[in-house]
């Protein structure tokens, strides 16, 4: 959409609005020039013309709709009523939901008294949210979008002392490849508290960089601060894997089941991690019984390629493995 077209959309919006009509159908107007140029006030001064002049309306024709519009629109009427917190996580769904425009330039989101008043925690839980829908943000594009987010985040996190925030606010730049302000909020938490959660985003950070060394010494670290984190050994076993190493691999997951003998993704990475170093024909048949139960279709394929890769196997069952890869 041209400016033009935007600044036509905001007329409409006002003559709605103006003239008694439907206010609700002014504002999808008003996102529809909003989402042509995300950091135009004046989009923004009308819906807080139509917020004070026609609430009751908005409010009952908003009701229960989930529409990106609707959303959207009240993350900004929720930040005119000084609530901070529900206005950055309801742009935070909206932000997952369409990436691809830069919601985070709204003026509002970069006013000092959003960023003074906002809590980490739910700038922490909008972060997340942005990251819902699995879109490839590891672009010039998407990092130029989100500036104003990496904006909010390094504002919030220095004045916030809470670690485990600072630790899931990594996730959002370490999406985008801003590998280093993911470590720079690892920092900020180490220097409140060193908690499992900030090992945790510092490992993940490593292990998408491709430094598995360095990954796995920070799950090192944080199974240090969690001992019984089943899950974290089932972490570092897959690192261990990925660097060859499946004796190491076998023996992190047998820790693991120690604390949590029946969890399915445990079992099976123990039979594919075990399949691969010894050339195991039962670990392989126990592989092909559980693997259809992994939800992660990535996840699963990775065990299998592992396990058939072991010495000696069968053909006819490795076969039989590899046809539930490509289910």
């Amino acid at each position: 959409m041209s400016n033009k077209s935007a600044a036509a959309e905001i007329g409409l919006a006002r003559v709605m609005a103006h003239c008694g009509g439907n206010p609700v159908g002014a504002v999808r107007f008003l996102v529809r020039a909003i989402a042509a140029a995300p950091a135009d006030p004046e989009p923004y001064a009308t819906l807080a013309e139509l917020w004070g002049d026609r609430r009751a309306e908005l409010e009952q024709g908003l009701e229960g709709d989930g529409s990106l519009s609707a959303v959207l629109v009240q993350a900004y009427f929720l930040f005119l009523e000084g609530n901070m917190d529900d206005a950055v996580m309801t742009l935070g769904s909206v932000t997952g939901v369409r990436p691809d425009v830069a919601w985070g330039a709204a003026p509002w989101f970069g006013d000092a008294r959003f960023l003074g008043a906002v809590s980490c925690e739910a700038l922490a839980e909008a972060c997340l949210r942005t990251l819902d829908y699995g879109h490839d943000l590891d672009t010039d594009a998407m990092r130029e979008r989100f500036a104003p987010w990496f904006h909010a985040i390094d504002v919030v996190s220095g004045r916030s002392p809470v670690p485990e925030s600072r630790a899931a606010m990594a996730r959002r730049p370490r999406a985008c490849g801003r590998y280093e302000l993911a470590f720079a909020l690892c920092d900020r938490a180490d220097a409140a508290e060193r908690v499992m959660w900030t090992a945790v985003a510092r490992a993940a950070t490593w292990r998408v960089m491709g430094d598995l060394d360095r990954a796995a010494a920070s799950f090192e670290d944080a199974l240090s601060l969690d001992p019984a984190n089943w899950s974290l050994c089932l972490d570092l076993a897959d690192v261990r894997a990925e660097q060859g190493d499946f004796a190491a691999a076998v023996g992190l997951v047998e820790r693991g089941l120690a604390h949590a003998p029946h969890e399915l993704s445990l079992r099976a990475a123990g039979a594919a991690y075990r399949a691969r170093l010894s050339g195991s024909s039962d670990d392989l048949r126990a592989l092909i019984v559980l693997a259809p139960e992994l939800t992660n279709g990535s996840y699963r394929t990775s065990l299998i390629d592992h396990a058939c890769a072991g010495p000696g196997l069968p053909r006819a069952l490795v076969a039989e493995a590899r046809r539930i890869r490509e289910d």
